[in-house]
């Protein structure tokens, strides 16, 4: 019967139930089966716990009764033991009741060591009895019964002798007896005498061959996994080397000597035992062993005795663990590292990993006191650590934390067990064996993997000592690129097409240069005063690719290094990270003697191939991605690329199509490369191929497009400031304190001083000067502001002593009131004038502009800021004789307003003399501080000031010499051209008048200096816009000056008398009427020659 939905359900047991779903119910019943299952597993837990219990309380009750009877057994029988007798009766119980446990060094447990070492002395005074019936190892080739029993009975004992072995640690015997070293002691021994039938006193010669057998079988237990004999070892070294530096031993020296010995001969038995995988054993496993547990043993050369040294380097047991490693590789450190994590308390295991113990103890063991041991297989050693070192960077990258926990000095000391690797020897034996091309990749890769792993433990300077080494050794120099240019260029180097034929002909020029004695040395002489060579000028013009097809797509694709687009095998990886490394840290040395007369170590044609080569590569990086796949390869190959092109930007030895060859085709439009770059910029990284690019190998895009480029960057900031920070700013200056006034108004406005400026001038008289400021008058503010301040008896700055005569800060300026200020203030000014566009008719010094862009000054730019010094450390440098006798120290004395102030170049460079040693020390000490330490103050203070207008990032994309073409200008000429087609007139002139027709004609006929005076004239800077004068701001103006001449004089053929004038503040000409070509020059000629302006009006 159905009960009906509305009534209530209720319990016959007289309580509410509720339903229970099936999915709870299922639920439910899991549980309890768990549950169940869980009571089994314990109850037969607890049960099996009970059963060894049991079973563990039994034995050691058997153990000790039988013990004590052993024990008077002994006492009863010591003088009549027979072989057989200490089979059974001795060593069978005694086997039993002793178990490989640690209580040797414990105090309870000195009646164990008692009878252990009574049962050793027993088994070595049998060993060493000349009866037969009491020698006990004679059992060996007896009956086969005895033969199987004391073959069972030896492997037992040599597993008990390396267990009490591993337990041997001299610094925690605490209060036991001597009888615990002893116990070690014999149980060496006695491993010793079962290992060689030689020891067997009553063994015959006619016995030897059959005693030989069982005597390889145990051998082979030894080397056996199961024996672990190998990890026993390891352990009483590895406390050996513990308790070496931390406390005296307590132990005789001689019993250590002894047990130590005893060690490692036991270790080595498998590899003087010869055919013995003839006899069906496997050394194969020992010789993993042997690496795994013994190669890996912190300071294993350190910790044994110099006696035992040659036997552990010997090439028998080197080279087929060596050999084992390369083929077993993966199988090896796989064993290293479950060593590594099962012995995490043991010493040095949470600092240096295991395979850098390895490393070390390859690199040590068959180098010695500046040689490598005698007829060791070179090749097999670079391979086998090549080996290690890629396995040991792999763990490094996987655990980079466990790098920073190691404590700077065991970094230290660790890379101190690595001497050998940057040490000269080192490299030249290495050298000797790559005569072949596969013998000298494996060198390559060796020192790769060195340069990564030094650079892991100190990035500092960690990989200083391996490039010192390698770069100063011109052999591997070479030898490196040869190898490089065979992988990137074919074996006949022709892979790129015309690069070698367009160099042709500069190398030859070059070197039939070389051949005269008097163009070497005058172009010597040339480069020490600061002058480039005339030579290799010519040879860049003439070289034909450049000359004919300057432009052409042809030339581009010379430069194009096909090879370094694709996708980099990893032995052209390696040589390429090695080559810029090396090469990189020996240009920070090279001066241009060698580099461009002596062309050591490379002609210049082969200086071609590797810019080029690098400048595709890394371009290539940045372009196809904007992030790099190997970010270190990258990075190493962009410094050294940065290197060669900052030296072709001080002295030319490429042609411009080689730095644009990569980009040529794809490059971004300019406004669209801009607005990613500052986007990427405002991010605070480089997240677009273009940013990147721009920001790394600017150069790749022509300069003009640079200038585009910087231009746009203005464009956009003032565009957000329009909207940001609208407004102008409104000062009066008084002619006659022009600097004062501007640094007092302006100089606290920081980046403010972008906004429009609007200038009110009052003349010298006290009055307000009459006029409108439309962007003339701040012109001409900017203008007179820097003409007073750079002006060398302002104090601010002064001229170099180089032919160029280029602007640097005056060292007497931090000493000025508020010199430092005005030397920010001026950095502004700079960056108002580059930020509005106006030209400055001001170059700096190269030093300095290198400083403003945030790069550092090496010796060859010495000569062009102090010629005289240069020429002295270039003779210093390449002195033959000895330098001591110059009588000269690491200090340099500086003139300051009549005091002398000497500066030391080192601490303690007073009492260190200069001598042939540390010559080349002294004379890139002495440029660093010219260079980079003296002039940093000032350069960083004008520095802020410019920055607070003109973006880093921005400056970024110009080197020292277009950052003064930036400032100042182009060439020293203008196309006229260009000028009259971007010129205007007003007064009633058009281009159709008369005068501006005679005035044109007239500038054609000019030379270069005299147009440059006339632009001088006009707009207060000699040179034209970089990119035109279309970009002229104002525009150039040509203004009608009526002159009404009686009509008599016209007829008599006189002309106008006036002179021409000029308004630089708003670039504008005014000319008057002239009737004759001839006039008009004359007249021009002397405006512009008489340094005056307004005062002509």
């Amino acid at each position: 019967m159905s009960v009906p939905p509305h009534q209530r359900q209720v319990s016959l047991r007289g309580a509410s139930a509720r339903e229970i779903t099936r999915d709870a119910l299922l639920e439910k019943v899991s549980h309890q089966r768990e549950l169940r299952s869980y009571l089994r597993r314990a109850a037969a837990a607890a049960l099996f716990i009970q059963r060894v219990w049991r079973r563990y309380s039994e034995l050691k009750k058997v153990s000790v009764q039988l013990r004590e009877e052993w024990e008077e057994l002994i006492d009863r029988h010591k003088s009549s033991m027979t072989a057989k007798w200490i089979s059974d009766r001795v060593l069978r119980p005694f086997l039993f009741f002793i178990t490989p446990r640690p209580w040797f060094y414990q105090k309870d447990d000195l009646q164990m060591v008692n009878s252990a070492s009574c049962c050793f002395t027993i088994l070595l005074s049998s060993i060493n009895s000349s009866d037969p019936e009491k020698n006990f190892c004679l059992l060996s080739v007896g009956a086969q019964e005895e033969r199987s029993t004391w073959q069972y009975q030896a492997k037992k004992l040599i597993t008990l002798c390396f267990a009490i072995l591993a337990e041997c640690n001299f610094s925690k015997l605490g209060g036991a007896t001597e009888k615990t070293v002893q116990l070690t002691a014999l149980t060496m021994r006695l491993s010793i005498s079962l290992t060689d039938s030689k020891t067997w006193k009553a063994l015959i010669s006619e016995n030897l061959r059959e005693a030989d057998v069982p005597v390889r079988k145990l051998i082979a237990f030894l080397a056996s996994e199961r024996s672990s004999t190998y990890s026993c070892i390891r352990r009483y070294m590895t406390n050996l080397n513990t308790n070496k530096q931390t406390e005296k031993p307590i132990a005789p020296t001689d019993d250590r000597l002894l047990i130590t010995a005893s060690a490692v001969t036991l270790a080595l038995r498998p590899f003087n035992l010869k055919d013995i995988e003839g006899d069906g054993y496997d050394m194969r496993r020992a010789y993993v062993e042997y690496v795994v547990y013994i190669l890996t043993i912190p300071y294993l050369f350190r910790c044994l005795p110099s006696l035992l040294l040659p036997a552990v380097c010997h090439p028998s047991v080197l080279q087929p663990c060596l050999s084992i490693l390369r083929t077993s590789e993966a199988e090896i450190f796989e064993e290293i590292s479950r060593l590594q994590s099962s012995e995490k308390e043991a010493l040095f295991a949470h600092k240096i990993p295991y395979p850098a113990w390895l490393l070390a103890n390859i690199i040590n063991l068959p180098t010695d006191s500046g040689h490598m041991t005698a007829d060791f297989d070179c090749q097999l050693y670079i391979q086998a650590v090549n080996c290690t070192s890629s396995n040991l960077l792999k763990h490094l990258e996987t655990n980079k934390e466990s790098v920073d926990e190691i404590i700077n000095d065991v970094k230290l000391s660790y890379v101190d067990l690595l001497k050998p690797v940057h040490q000269q020897w080192h490299l030249t034996k290495l050298l000797s064996l790559s005569k072949g091309g596969n013998s000298l990749i494996d060198v390559i890769q060796f020192y790769y993997y060195m340069l990564q792993f030094f650079c892991v433990l100190n990035p500092v300077i960690g990989s200083m000592s391996i490039l010192n080494v390698l770069s100063f050794n011109p052999e591997f120099v070479v030898k490196l690129w040869i190898s490089l240019e065979c992988s990137i260029f074919g074996a006949n180097g022709q892979s790129t097409g015309g690069i070698k034929n367009c160099s042709r002909g500069v190398t030859s020029q070059t070197r039939q240069n070389k051949g005269f004695k008097d163009t070497k040395w005058s172009n010597m002489l040339q480069k020490i005063k600061g002058k480039s060579f005339e030579t290799d000028e010519t040879n860049l013009t003439s070289c034909s690719p450049v000359a004919d097809v300057a432009s052409s797509q042809d030339e581009f694709e010379m430069w194009d290094v096909e090879a370094v687009k694709k996708e980099i095998s990893k032995e052209l990886l390696c040589s390429l990270h090695l080559f810029c490394a090396v090469y990189g840290h020996l240009l920070l040395v090279l001066d241009d003697i060698e580099f461009y007369e002596k062309q050591v170590p490379f002609t210049l044609d082969q200086q071609r191939k590797i810019a080029s080569t690098l400048n595709t590569f890394v371009y290539n990086s940045f372009a196809q991605t904007g992030s790099q796949a190997n970010k270190l390869l990258t990075n190493v190959t962009t410094r050294c690329l940065h290197l060669l092109y900052e030296r072709d930007c001080r002295h030319r030895f490429c042609p411009d199509s080689l730095w644009l060859a990569p980009g040529r085709n794809d490059r971004i439009p300019i406004a669209a490369a801009a607005r990613l770059h500052e986007a990427a910029s405002m991010q605070g990284a480089d997240s677009s191929c273009a940013s990147s690019v721009l920001t790394t190998v600017p150069h790749v895009f022509p300069f003009e497009e640079r200038v585009q480029i910087f231009r746009e960057f203005v464009k956009l900031d003032k565009a957000t400031r329009r909207i940001s920070e609208p407004g102008q700013i409104e000062i009066v200056v008084r002619r006659d304190q022009i600097v004062e006034d501007g640094y007092r108004q302006l100089s606290h406005l920081g980046s403010r001083l972008k906004s429009s400026l609007h200038v009110s001038f009052v003349s010298e008289c006290g009055l307000p000067e009459a006029g409108l400021d439309y962007g003339g008058l701040s012109k001409e503010f900017l203008t007179d502001v820097l003409k007073a301040a750079f002006n060398p008896e302002f104090g601010l700055f002064t001229q170099t002593s180089t032919s160029d005569s280029n602007l640097i800060p005056c060292m007497s300026a931090r000493i000025l009131p508020n010199g430092m200020e005005m030397l920010e203030f001026l950095g502004q000014i700079v960056g108002k004038a580059m930020y509005e566009g106006i030209l400055l008719d001001y170059s700096f010094s190269l030093v300095f502009v290198q400083k403003l862009l945030g790069r550092y000054s090496f010796l060859d730019e010495l000569s062009t800021l102090d010629s005289e010094l240069y020429r002295n450390l270039m003779h210093l440098k390449h002195f033959d004789g000895d330098a001591s006798e110059l009588c000269l120290d690491f200090t340099i004395t500086e003139e300051l307003c009549g005091k002398m102030i000497v500066h030391e170049l080192r601490p303690g460079g007073t009492n260190v003399p200069v001598t042939s040693e540390n010559k080349l020390q002294y004379v890139h000490d002495m440029a660093d501080f010219k260079l980079n330490r003296q002039i940093l103050p000032f350069s960083n203070a004008f520095y802020r000031g410019l920055s607070d207008l003109i973006s880093p990032s921005w400056l970024s994309l110009f080197n020292a010499n277009e950052f003064n073409q930036l400032l100042s200008g182009g060439k020293q000429d203008f196309d006229v051209d260009d000028l009259r087609t971007n010129t205007k007139y007003t007064g009633g002139y058009s281009d159709s008048s008369r005068a501006v027709k005679l005035f044109w004609e007239v500038i054609r006929g000019f030379n270069p200096k005299e147009r440059c005076l006339l632009l001088k004239f006009v707009t207060s800077c000699s040179r034209a816009p970089l990119l035109g004068f279309k970009y002229l701001q104002p525009s150039f103006t040509i203004h009608k000056v009526a002159c009404d001449v009686p009509l008599w004089a016209t007829i008599g053929g006189q002309d106008v008398d006036r002179l021409p004038s000029a308004s630089t503040c708003y670039n504008t000409l005014k000319l008057p009427t002239y009737k004759r070509a001839s006039t008009l020059r004359s007249k021009l000629l002397y405006a512009i020659s008489s340094n005056t302006g307004f005062e002509l009006s």
